[in-house]
């Protein structure tokens, strides 16, 4: 990415409904933290920004359910999170909130600004009512019978069970979920935004960077599974999506608008345009001008975010700032993919989650442990893991054995040798470097070493690859542990005082440095280190780029004659004990969706015959193709080699994988089922699929080596 003015950062606001857990963290929060921070310490002028999401049906729903106010509801989980970003190290500039009057206005001069350059189409339509609750209802809030497998706990945009795309007026006897009542069909008229005019220019943007005649973005910059999920929507082909929402609960529609009684924006309407809204406050805050930093082409404009927000920061944000007109576009959206827990998705429903605010009260000085770990696995490119054991091994054998065990032995021999002062030593005198056997000038190949290594750690940042920023500082520590292993002072320092000297100033050099470059990974540790080794506490201002060139320089980053004070322990280990009180509190709270013993919570079907399962014509398959169905946000239509025959199913699988992730894939198919037209395609079979409690869906795959056309039985 090339060097901009400023950079306006963001990071996805998260749901006023529920506190945060180490997903959320993976996820938009740590990889942005770093990025700032790292900006930040080489004296660039950015801005970072969040707030809370306070506003749709979810907050009104449970505050129903808890005999509460909205108001009261987002009121506890934005002091929550505030408080747990704080605790964690989160550093915003600014952390806002939706429910705020700055907010409201903004997002309502967005929609009126669209609404007066003729943007919306006005739409009337009947949709579901529920009576007793006095509302319209989305169609996740609307089950039923499905009109083709007969589920009966099918939602109003799909069937779970066999993965129809449905509309709720489909639905044999829908129900709502609020009130189980049977809704009533109601007109109301809502304001879509005309995202089909913008399909071109949104496929142009994404594939090349260019738009309106000018390179917006680098091309390739952009991680693989971002682009590809846009290219799949865009694919599908784009349709006017409404603004609005029948809701009590959110910012009004422009009251001087002729129908906008009772209409409120829709969520992601409202939801991103918090990112202005908070730099607004930001700025009355702080005497500073707003709109550079949403308006002036030389600000790089960076959403940090989870895989499951790619399509509203890619396609449906971009479309309504390109619509206002006055807006830059994202340089980049380097959305990282899902942290899972213990070998499960993690589940809010099912507690089955290591919520932030308790792991901070269980652990109230290791802080930095989680980070680190959370970075260590961060899912940049495909889903990770966090396990309470890989917790353990990363603090004892990497943080622990690796980073302060070289800080506490540089930082003991120092107050030993030299009563804790930086030893001065002739520059005609050499030691021995562990990667030579021939003698390593101090300033001219050890400083010059470390720069080139920090300027490779900078490159990963810059480039969104945050893992292997952390593992190249890592390998600056074990670096510097080499040539204290190498050089041996406790064994010279009676007889060769003056060769050890030089071997101890360039290891101090080396804690000195880790200290500033640390502070984007493990900012309380680099805190910390700063207090040892007696240096300021960084203001990060520059001091990373002040680092470097002084090292390009050869000049030391602490001078002889400075004293630090007396050591401490950076890391301690984690007994076996504690982190199984840990698993032990997972299993405790996991709470099941239903009552019944079955592992994803899905009651077992009703008991069949073995003839009636022979029946079942299950062979192995490959999928050769796959692509969207055209206006179905849940359908791939997929082509499959049997082996003897080639197929086609219609696959309610889009939420999940894209067609690129699928193409390649083994996979059982119920071959003998009868054939459907699902959205005028005609679907010969159906593809075996395993479902989580969160509805999450993974394939039944048989080993690769089975040839294709093979009875499954």
């Amino acid at each position: 990415m090339r060097e901009f003015k400023r950079y306006m950062v963001t990071s996805a606001l998260p749901y006023a409904n529920g506190p945060l857990h180490i997903g959320h963290l993976a996820g938009a929060y740590l990889s942005a933290d770093i990025y700032v921070r790292f900006q930040r310490l080489m004296g660039k002028d950015i801005l970072y920004i969040c707030g809370s999401d306070e506003h749709g049906a979810a907050i009104t729903i449970k505050a129903k359910k808890e005999g509460k106010t909205p108001q009261d509801i987002v009121d506890q989980y934005h002091k929550l999170f505030k408080t747990t970003f704080d605790r964690i190290g989160i550093s915003f500039d600014m952390y806002h909130r939706t429910s705020a009057k700055i907010h409201h206005e903004t997002s309502q001069e967005f929609f009126r600004s669209l609404y007066d350059k003729g943007e919306f189409d006005v739409k009337t339509s009947e949709q579901y009512y529920d009576e007793e609750a006095s509302q319209f209802l989305a169609d996740r809030y609307i089950i039923g019978t499905c009109p083709n497998c007969g589920h009966e706990e099918a939602y109003g945009d799909q069937c779970e069970n066999c993965g129809s795309s449905l509309s709720p007026t489909e639905l044999i006897n829908p129900r709502s979920t609020l009130t189980g009542a049977t809704p009533v069909l109601k007109e109301t008229t809502h304001w879509y935004l005309k995202l089909d005019q913008y399909e071109n220019w949104l496929k142009e943007w994404i594939s090349t960077g260019f738009a309106d005649g000018k390179q917006l973005h680098e091309p390739g910059d952009w991680k693989n599974h971002v682009v590809g999920q846009c290219k799949s929507w865009l694919e599908g082909g784009l349709q006017p999506r409404s603004m609005t929402r029948d809701l009590t609960w959110g910012v009004d529609v422009p009251q001087e608008i002729e129908g906008a009684e009772g209409k409120k924006l829709y969520v992601w309407m409202d939801a991103p345009i918090g990112y202005i809204s908070a730099t607004k406050q930001w700025a009355l805050d702080n005497g500073k001008e707003w709109e550079p930093y949403w308006k002036d082409e030389d600000t790089a404009l960076i959403h940090f975010i989870g895989k499951d927000n790619i399509v509203f920061h890619c396609i449906i944000f971009p479309a309504i700032l390109k619509a206002e007109g006055s807006f830059i576009l994202p340089e980049n959206v380097p959305a990282n993919q899902f942290m899972n827990l213990e070998g499960r998705k993690i589940s809010t429903s099912k507690n089955w989650a290591v919520w932030v605010h308790e792991y901070l009260d269980d652990f109230p000085d290791r802080q930095d442990e989680l980070r680190y770990c959370m970075i260590k696995n961060m899912p940049e490119q495909k889903d990770s893991e966090f396990t309470w054991k890989g917790f353990q091994d990363a603090n004892n054998n990497e943080l622990v054995n690796n980073f302060a065990n070289f800080f506490n032995r540089v930082t003991v021999l120092t107050n030993k040798y030299y009563d804790g002062f930086i030893p001065e030593f002739d520059e005609d005198i050499d030691f021995i470097g562990p990667d030579s056997q021939e003698d390593i000038a101090f300033h001219e190949s050890e400083l010059l070493r470390l720069f080139d290594d920090i300027q490779d750690l900078n490159q990963h940042i810059r480039n969104f690859d945050f893992r292997s920023a952390l593992r190249t500082l890592m390998e600056i520590s074990s670096k510097g542990n080499q040539i204290l292993q190498f050089n041996e002072p406790w064994k010279k320092q009676k007889e060769m005082p003056d060769m050890v000297k030089p071997v101890m100033n360039i290891c101090l050099q080396y804690i000195a440095a880790m200290s500033v470059v640390c502070r984007p990974f493990m900012p309380f540790t680099s805190n910390k280190m700063r207090r040892i080794l007696n240096l300021p506490a960084l203001k990060e201002s520059g001091e990373l780029d002040d680092l470097l060139f002084r090292l390009c320089e050869g000049e030391p980053i602490i001078e002889a004659g400075h004293k630090i004070n007396k050591p401490e322990y950076l890391f301690t280990r984690i007994d076996d004990d504690v982190i199984q009180a840990q698993v032990d509190k997972l299993l405790a709270t996991d709470q099941p969706e239903t009552s019944d013993d079955s592992e994803n919570g899905s009651p077992i079907k009703e008991t069949i015959t073995y003839e009636d399962f022979t029946k079942l014509d299950i062979r192995t398959a490959t999928i050769l193709s796959a692509q969207k169905v055209p206006k179905a946000d849940k359908l791939l239509q997929l082509e499959l080699d049997l082996g003897f025959e080639q197929r086609t199913v219609v696959s309610g699988i889009a939420q999940h994988y894209t067609p690129e992730e699928v193409v390649g894939k083994k996979v059982s198919l119920l071959a003998n089922l009868a054939p459907r037209k699902i959205r005028g395609v005609m679907s010969q079979g159906m593809i075996l699929m395993a479902e989580d409690a969160d509805g999450g869906l993974s394939f039944i795959s048989p080993d690769d080596q089975w040839p294709d056309g093979m009875m499954v039985s």
